[in-house]
């Protein structure tokens, strides 16, 4: 039996995972998280085989609580399950630690069959995924500023270009406001832009943000 832990901020999403995995003879749901603290919470207290997550949740960045749990769990296989297209995540998630990655729009047989294969400790990457890996070398993905950016500074670079406020970001990722100007700062020098709309500019280009 594969037990599962979805962790998603959004209930809805939630319980359509459970019940569309409930269906399957070798999978059960033993647990739910919605936000990042709540999910370092409970694989302490819970254990299961494949971690279900979303990579944006409150709190801490999703790419940052792969790496906790990969200390936390070590054993534990976690595939992200995320409304962002692979371009913008996938290579930071696989790099992490995670095991595999897949869009909210994948049909349902293909996060079943992910679910098995990282269950058994392989990694799942979707034909998309597997077609942009094929065209980038890992010397060309370290020549790009934004590789260089820290988890947090990644977030909060995608965040800037969403046109949130530096007061708006501090409040939801709860940090002090000197301390989001302070990464912003840092992330318009490792990217070598000097605005707000030369930053967004520099992501539309490549492919960080739709």
């Amino acid at each position: 039996m594969i037990d599962i832990i979805i962790a998603d901020d959004h209930a809805i999403v939630r319980q359509g995972l459970k019940k569309m995995l409930g269906e399957e003879s070798d999978m059960k749901v033993i647990g739910e998280s919605s936000s990042a603290d709540e999910t370092l919470r409970l694989i302490r207290t819970q254990h299961c085989n494949v971690l279900l997550l979303d990579v944006t949740m409150p709190g801490k960045s999703g790419l940052d609580i792969i790496k906790d749990l990969k200390q936390t769990a070590p054993k534990m296989h976690i595939l992200v399950l995320s409304m962002h297209p692979e371009a913008q995540f996938a290579l930071r998630v696989l790099r992490a630690g995670g095991s595999g990655y897949l869009t909210k729009e994948s049909a349902p047989e293909e996060l079943v069959r992910a679910i098995r294969k990282v269950a058994q400790g392989g990694k799942y990457v979707s034909s998309t995924l597997a077609e942009l890996l094929a065209t980038l070398t890992e010397t060309d993905v370290e020549k790009l500023p934004h590789d260089r950016l820290s988890e947090r500074e990644f977030q909060i670079l995608r965040m800037i270009v969403q046109g949130k406020s530096v007061s708006e970001i501090a409040q939801q990722l709860s940090l002090s406001i000197k301390t989001v100007s302070t990464y912003r700062t840092r992330v318009l020098d490792k990217i070598n832009v000097r605005s707000n709309a030369e930053l967004a500019r520099y992501a539309v280009e490549h492919r960080i943000i739709e």
